[in-house]
């Protein structure tokens, strides 16, 4: 307190000589209480502090010890994409990206540590017949001949893995019957990597939705090489070589087929369209198919065609003539590569009423070499062939109809 005085002192100013020093007396009877009370509250507070520095900062419910982490988005809705769900997007959206390089749907497809690792077709099937939602099931290198089917689901915060390298092989036995790998109400899989050949069809979704097909490689088949079928939605098809189809009949050897042709709608989906919708054909590459890389079917709606590359020159028939034939209602074919047609690079057809509609064709690079259109829509309807395309080598031009820059 005696270090305290001159600078209560200074406040009060200097007293004259010879003035009584009860005034200052007085003052200092009630400033010292005060000051006591402000120490008092001042080491109360640097105390407090300190218990608090002390029990060091409270893990939040997402980050400590035994939390659980939030399930992953599932891939098969196609993130990272701009998904139309009707009227296709405007010519503003994101092109999609050249290299398969990491993306949201890649990295939910990463394969986790095996619960079961199988090196033989028993013992596959045996894999597939226990799963679980969770599971993740390892292909060892090898041939596991047979025709595999998977009908339990996995869900989204837990999908079922089958995973394996391109040397683990699934083989149908032969190119005139059967599916080589059939999913059927098996939603939330995901199949990375291994290669499925000589089937009739190569891998064959019914009613089954968000599966993510990743890396696969899938050839020499009879028919058609993947099928998404019977209401199938949600789906993504990426980073896949197909190749070597229509073995069995060449006019059945598309590359990627989705939904069913009208004269099947009442064996496949009760007699009402298959609207097997929202599925995603991205970034694989296409080759040596006997009839369309990718064939959309009506009675489905707002997918999404993106990044892939496709060659044409295996087609044949009549009915072969583009790469994309595109007979369902908004859907987006962006930034695609094709080379050699024997007629248009891209086209739509109405072949049932209300459908054929709303499609819209942009960034595109056709190098058609061929007697037909870059872009053939028939009829145009509410189709939309943007300016940004790139057509050579179509005798007829960029399209049946002006470009579009903006819609």
């Amino acid at each position: 307190m005696a270090r305290l005085e001159p600078s209560l002192a200074d406040g009060l100013g200097a007293q004259p000589a010879g003035v009584a020093q009860r005034p200052r007396r007085r003052w200092l009877a009630r400033a010292l209480p005060f000051a006591a009370t402000s120490l008092l509250a001042g080491t109360l507070v640097l105390l407090l502090m300190a218990l608090a520095a002390c029990a060091g900062p409270q893990p939040g419910p997402a980050t400590g010890p035994g939390a659980t982490p939030s399930p992953s988005h599932d891939a098969g809705s196609a993130p990272g994409t701009t998904t139309t769900t009707g009227s296709p997007h405007a010519n503003t959206a994101a092109a999609p990206s050249s290299a398969p390089g990491r993306s949201p749907a890649r990295a939910a497809d990463a394969c986790p540590p095996a619960t079961v690792a199988v090196g033989d077709a028993s013992a596959l099937a045996t894999a597939l017949s226990r799963a679980e939602p969770g599971d993740s099931i390892r292909l060892k290198d090898g041939v596991y001949e047979g025709r595999f089917a998977v009908t339990t689901p996995g869900t989204a915060g837990k999908p079922v893995h089958l995973c394996g390298g391109p040397g683990a092989v699934l083989d149908g036995g032969g190119t005139g019957h059967g599916y080589a790998l059939h999913l059927e109400g098996a939603d939330h899989w995901r199949l990375t990597g291994f290669t499925v050949r000589n089937g009739q069809k190569g891998v064959m979704l019914d009613r089954t939705s968000h599966a993510v097909l990743t890396g696969l490689t899938v050839e020499h088949v009879g028919d058609e090489a993947i099928h998404l079928r019977a209401n199938s939605t949600d789906n993504v098809v990426q980073h896949s070589t197909v190749r070597d189809t229509g073995l069995r009949r060449a006019k059945f050897g598309e590359g990627v087929y989705i939904g069913t042709a009208t004269s099947n709608w009442c064996d496949v989906t009760a007699c009402e369209p298959d609207r097997s919708d929202r599925n995603v054909i991205r970034g694989n590459r296409i080759s040596a198919v006997t009839a369309e890389p990718v064939d959309v079917k009506e009675g489905t709606t707002g997918g999404i065609v993106e990044g892939n590359t496709f060659d044409g020159a295996a087609m044949t028939g009549s009915y072969a003539d583009s790469w994309v034939d595109v007979k369902g209602n908004g859907w987006l074919i962006r930034g695609n590569t094709g080379r050699h047609s024997r007629g248009d690079g891209f086209q739509t057809h109405r072949v049932a009423d209300g459908w054929g509609d709303r499609n819209v064709f942009t960034r595109n690079t056709a190098a058609v070499d061929g007697p037909g259109w870059g872009f053939h829509l028939a009829p145009v309807a509410a189709n939309i062939v943007a300016c940004d395309n790139t057509v050579t080598g179509a005798t007829k031009g960029l399209a049946n109809t002006a470009c579009r820059r903006t819609w």
